[in-house]
């Protein structure tokens, strides 16, 4: 363990060294000795680091570093994660063929995690933001924001310069240092003020095309986190229902889609209370 600290820690001043000199503006930037300000420093240079090529030593540290990371955190794997039917006594129709799972979607050995992207689709740039957006681009490293540019410079091709990712929309990237094989990016829709019928729709298109997505893919699990709730101010109770109810229908229609789990990833108790509320009941369309 001490060896490994070691390694760790050797790691962590190559990147950030590599970062700094990597970097016009941060290059003198100033950093405490001890490991949470070296850790908070990589990860936010990471965060506004602008998509381009790095060195591959840089690229072989990260990918170690990263991966060691994970480890650290603890890699949850589909067979750790009950279905709703096991852990609540579910009684609804596909209640086998979903969860839920409190904590860091991160951490999750699945096929997918949905990450709930804005519609420049490259990630967060604000230093250690913790949006979802932000924790998924840093545990995965840079080339996955490297990656997100190079399709989104291949629509901006097609559709032209100003082109922005449509709400609802569904895209399919590799997953880099993250557990799960492929990330899923969908922009949710963005509540200003009342919650209209549209927007609604919107969330219900968000979880049909990510779904629809895993089916192409033949991606067989896949882990939902509560998409629009956070920074895009949609009612988490309404949401919620939503994805219990829009993954149901999808379920219903393409019994035979190759999906053999979905789960619902909440980290606030508010949204386990919810998930677990609507999974239970008889009808949801009462």
């Amino acid at each position: 363990m001490e060896q490994r600290n070691k390694l760790q820690s050797e790691r962590l001043d190559f990147l950030l060294d590599a970062l700094k000199e990597d970097s016009i503006q941060y290059k003198n930037l100033q950093v405490g000795n001890s490991e949470t300000e070296k850790r908070n420093a990589v990860r936010s240079l990471m965060n506004v680091r602008m998509p381009r090529s790095i060195s591959d030593d840089f690229l072989e540290v990260q990918d170690i570093f990263l991966q060691e990371e994970a480890k650290e955190k603890g890699i949850v794997t589909l067979a750790e994660i009950p279905t709703v039917k096991d852990a609540y006594e579910s009684q609804r129709s596909f209640a086998d063929r979903m969860s839920i799972w409190q904590g860091d979607i991160t951490r999750l050995q699945v096929g997918a995690i949905v990450n709930a992207a804005n519609s420049q689709m490259i990630g967060c740039f604000v230093p250690c933001h913790r949006c979802i957006d932000n924790a998924i681009h840093s545990a995965a490293g840079v080339q996955l924001r490297n990656e997100c540019n190079h399709i989104m410079n291949q629509r901006r091709i097609r559709f032209g310069r100003q082109y922005e990712e449509p709400t609802g929309t569904a895209t399919l990237t590799s997953a880099y240092n993250l557990p799960c094989k492929y990330v899923i990016h969908t922009v949710g829709p963005i509540v200003y003020g009342r919650l209209t019928e549209a927007l609604k729709e919107d969330l219900r298109n968000c979880y049909r095309n990510v779904l629809q997505c895993c089916m192409e893919h033949e991606i067989n699990s896949v882990a939902f986190c509560c998409i629009s709730t956070g920074e895009f101010h949609f009612p988490n109770d309404i949401a919620a229902q939503i994805a219990v109810e829009t993954t149901e229908q999808f379920f219903a229609q393409n019994e035979n889609c190759g999906i053999e789990r979905v789960i619902f990833n909440v980290f606030k108790d508010i949204d386990l209370e919810l998930y677990k509320k609507y999974v239970c009941m008889e009808n949801l369309y009462s």
